[in-house]
């Protein structure tokens, strides 16, 4: 073994991890002149939503899962717009 083989080990676990990240965008297409796939989402009835939004308005302020469901609700809009 040479002096420098532990170089090339390093090398070619980033080239790997760069791989994979790469080939992970590759399931996106474009469609019919879409920029993107659009995304599934997932239908609630009316009624779980609302024991939903009850559940969160006795959250306190603050906490992160709140802004993260702000963010989802984005999401969805983004996704119900793109299709």
């Amino acid at each position: 073994m040479t002096y420098n083989a532990g170089c090339w080990k390093r090398r070619l676990v980033v080239l790997v991890i760069a791989t994979i990240w790469l080939t992970g965008c590759v399931g996106v297409g474009f469609e019919n002149g879409s920029a993107a796939a659009c995304p599934p989402t997932v239908e609630y009835s009316q009624e779980f939503q609302v024991r939903t939004a009850e559940e969160l308005a006795l959250m306190p302020d603050g906490l992160a899962v709140i802004e993260m469901m702000g963010d989802y609700g984005v999401m969805r809009e983004q996704a119900a717009a793109c299709r």
